[in-house]
């Protein structure tokens, strides 16, 4: 009898020792990241803009919007330290010379915690065939290869121009998808949203 009662307390023991390793498992993995969470991140300009004039709200930041609304993505915008309230005309040729001069515009704010976004959106206006250079500035300060990464861009004729290159070329061990571009004048009217919403069914959103 002895023999049967060390046996059943030495059986005990190890079924309490066994649950307590499962329990500090379940709590380890809820304290770690989301798994699968998304990020928008995009820079947008208000103010004067070809074929929609003085807007309050960017062509891009609408369509950002959009994204994380449909998606329930966290959203980042990339606002330059510069100013670039200007007509338009002046802020093409300073885009311009950005770009000639490879600069590296500053920006305010910082992503936290970007390994837990195994997802992210990139927009902005197509500025002379690309994203701004500030978005290059976003690209040299966060490392996202690994991710699935998934260009979209607002513009007046340009379509993607080089962006999707352009986040290749940034991330070579990303997973690039199909991007979106999106007319300037329809972000604004919201004629894009339905083609956004197909969009992102396509994408598995």
């Amino acid at each position: 009898m002895k023999k049967i009662s060390a046996l059943l307390t030495l059986a005990a023991l190890l079924l309490m020792s066994c649950g307590n390793k499962a329990n500090a498992s379940q709590t380890e993995a809820s304290d770690e990241p989301t798994k699968g969470a998304v990020l928008v991140v995009y820079f947008s300009h208000p103010g004067d803009n070809y074929a929609v004039g003085n807007i309050k709200v960017g062509n891009t930041r609408k369509i950002a919007e959009l994204i994380a609304e449909r998606t329930g993505a966290d959203l980042f915008e990339i606002v330059a330290e510069k100013d670039y309230d200007m007509p338009y005309t002046p802020l093409t040729e300073l885009a311009k010379r950005e770009q000639q001069d490879g600069e590296l515009p500053a920006f305010r704010g910082e992503v936290k915690d970007i390994d837990r976004y195994s997802t992210v959106f990139i927009g902005g206006p197509v500025w002379w065939g690309t994203y701004p250079q500030v978005m290059f500035t976003f690209f040299s300060r966060y490392d996202l290869n690994g991710k699935t990464l998934i260009p979209f861009t607002t513009h007046e004729g340009s379509g993607l121009g080089r962006c999707a290159d352009d986040v290749k070329a940034a991330y070579p061990r990303a997973k690039v998808l199909k991007g979106l571009a999106v007319r300037g004048k329809d972000a604004q009217t919201g004629k894009a949203n339905d083609r956004v919403a197909e969009w992102l069914k396509s994408l598995g959103f």
